[in-house]
């Protein structure tokens, strides 16, 4: 016991430990994701230009439905093509000449994602907010996108421990940084 106290000091590191309590860690572990996230948003902003195939797919896709079944799909252009041509047959508005850039630009955004573990939980719950081209472009370690993904989870990302875990390895695996 030191000298004059009743204890040991309420903060004082444990041997090898640290006085940054975890609120502490948590908020740091937040401005550091928000630092990772923060350019993403300007390039969104600055790309806030419409495109074409997402005018069309607004005017042919979503009067009949909204954008989920799109989302959580991840096709490759003959997935697509054949998506596309079955809705068309179902009655959906598209002119012919508008088919080949509403293709280009589903394969773009909501294109396709490397097989494994955690595919379907970025497909189920990162597409909630983003397209998949935000995850794409997003190459980050196993540590940033750990930070990445509790930044979601304090903005209200519905996942589990229980896939946490795995969609951080799928992540780290599939778009970690460029080699």
């Amino acid at each position: 016991m030191p000298a004059g106290g009743d204890g040991p000091r309420p903060n004082a590191p444990r041997s090898g430990g640290s006085v940054i309590g975890e609120p502490v860690r948590r908020t740091l572990r937040l401005a550091h994701a928000l630092a990772l996230v923060a350019p993403l948003a300007v390039a969104a902003h600055q790309d806030a230009k419409v495109e074409p195939g997402e005018q069309i797919l607004n005017a042919s896709c979503t009067s009949c439905h909204d954008l989920r079944p799109i989302e959580v799909q991840a096709l490759d252009a003959d997935g697509w093509t054949k998506t596309v041509k079955a809705e068309v047959a179902k009655g959906a508005k598209l002119k012919p000449e508008d088919t080949p850039t509403l293709i280009e630009y589903l394969v773009k955004y909501h294109g396709p994602l490397p097989d494994g573990p955690g595919k379907t939980v970025v497909l189920n719950i990162c597409t909630q907010c983003h397209d998949l081209q935000r995850v794409r472009r997003q190459r980050s370690t196993a540590q940033e996108w750990a930070e990445i993904l509790d930044a979601m989870l304090n903005e209200g990302a519905p996942l589990s421990e229980r896939d946490f875990p795995v969609l951080l390895r799928y992540l780290a695996k599939n778009f970690g940084p460029e080699r």
